[in-house]
């Protein structure tokens, strides 16, 4: 399909539809954590099962990201998105009701079910609807309104869960996303207006592993993945689950100020996203070098939280860390302009979904270690040390990321200056260094 020369204000009209359901599976997502102690005392869990939660959700999530990639492929954005708000707003209501852990974690799978068919069908129907030169503003600037999704979930659900309780705080957010997807039904568009949506490509199954690894063998891909697998996963396990924990039972913190504080990692996101959108839609040679950046400044914000003097982090500190840490989530965006620079369109879906696994890989791995360490910590430690030692497996995966995603970085790079010498268009002009001529590990 070709690329439109702009946008219209229908386009804009559409996306703002899909925005909304983006926003609802946010807002689902990290509704534990600001609930997750409240989860413990009522399931009566303790920190390993209550991160069974958060890992099953988010496992869901990445299992589920290479068939949603080929199902938006074969049936388009807008059923895609239709079906994930009912599964989010079905999930979410019997989370609402359910009165034992074998219930809630089901709920959580249909919630983790729903969220995944989100964000891989909004940013299809951004690059139907708008043009290439505006993609990546615009997938961040999706990422930011997503994220007023966390910052709902934060101080506003602390109140009503206060206020209300738990049955009713999330029977209404469960029940007006189920209805949102009339709207969503209605209003959505996979094309817009004078084009001809691409042909389905009905994948049997014995060619779906094929279509899979024609996408992963693209160097871009590979790239993408570790990207979204190094840049996201920081931010997303403070957000998720264990920074309220922390918070609390490790520095001390009120619940009111742990939401406040954790309401900075949204903030930021939120502020950040247009700024480095449009880094990277008018500078795209600058993508990999902004996400290599923000890696040094991750690993050096765990070091201060970890290795601060004494354990207690002064409040300011823990402030201007999260700042810094919330980058890393506008930054994972360049994962998907990765996948849809350098995959034919018809394959676009299933390319940004593998890439999409690496971030919620990464966020499941750290959340199940971080709270298996916890849980064989609890009673031998103080709390503070328990979470230093058991946040570090943290850094171990960040690390992990880092290492795979300079190696690719390099791949990648020696792709495109192999096409160019072939004398074919590449969508990225880079300029040759030095350490180009060494030899990739």
């Amino acid at each position: 399909m070709p690329s439109v020369d702009r946008a219209t204000r229908t386009s804009w009209l559409i996306w703002t539809t899909a925005v909304f359901v983006y926003f609802a599976a946010v807002f689902h997502r990290t509704t534990l954590g600001v609930a997750g102690l409240e989860a413990s005392e009522r399931f009566g869990l303790g920190p390993a099962q209550l991160g069974v939660f958060t890992v099953l959700q988010v496992g869901v999530y990445a299992f589920l990201q290479i068939p949603t990639g080929l199902l938006v492929d074969r049936f388009g954005p807008r059923k895609i998105l239709t079906i994930a708000a009912l599964l989010m707003g079905t999930g979410q209501l019997l989370f609402a009701v359910a009165d034992s852990y074998g219930l809630g974690l089901v709920a959580r799978a249909v919630l983790g079910m729903g969220d995944a068919m989100t964000f891989i069908s909004v940013i299809r129907i951004v690059a139907a609807h708008f043009p290439p030169r505006q993609y990546s503003l615009v997938v961040a600037v999706t990422a930011a309104l997503g994220g007023v999704g966390n910052l709902v979930a934060t101080v506003p659900l602390t109140l009503m869960l206060g206020s209300i309780g738990w049955t009713w705080a999330f029977l209404i957010a469960g029940g007006a996303t189920a209805a949102y997807s009339i709207i969503a039904f209605l209003r959505l568009r996979d094309v817009p207006d004078g084009f001809t949506a691409p042909k389905p490509e009905a994948v049997p199954l014995k060619k779906i592993w094929p279509k899979v690894r024609q996408a992963w063998s693209v160097p871009g891909t590979r790239l993408g993945f570790w990207a979204h697998f190094s840049t996201m996963s920081t931010p997303a396990v403070i957000g998720l689950l264990w920074g309220y924990p922390y918070l609390v039972q490790a520095q001390g913190m009120s619940p009111k100020a742990a939401s406040s504080t954790l309401g900075l990692l949204v903030i930021g996101a939120i502020v950040s996203s247009p700024i480095v959108g449009a880094l990277f839609s008018r500078n795209p040679e600058w993508r990999m070098p902004i996400a290599g950046w923000f890696l040094a400044f991750a690993f050096a914000g765990w070091g201060v939280l970890l290795l601060w003097p004494g354990g207690h982090v002064p409040v300011p500190v823990i402030a201007v860390v999260f700042l810094v840490l919330t980058v890393g989530g506008p930054i994972s965006g360049v994962a998907f302009a990765l996948a849809r620079d350098y995959n034919p369109s018809h394959r676009q879906s299933t390319a940004s979904g593998l890439v999409n696994v690496g971030g919620f890989l990464a966020v499941t791995v750290a959340a199940l270690g971080v709270g298996v360490l916890l849980d064989l910590l609890e009673n031998l430690v103080t709390p503070q040390t328990a979470f230093r030692v058991a946040l570090s497996f943290c850094v171990v995966v960040l690390a992990l990321g880092g290492w795979r995603m300079l190696v690719w970085w390099r791949r990648a790079r020696a792709a495109v200056f192999a096409a160019e010498e072939r004398g074919e268009t590449v969508p990225v002009q880079l300029r040759r260094r030095r350490w180009d001529a060494l030899r990739v590990a």
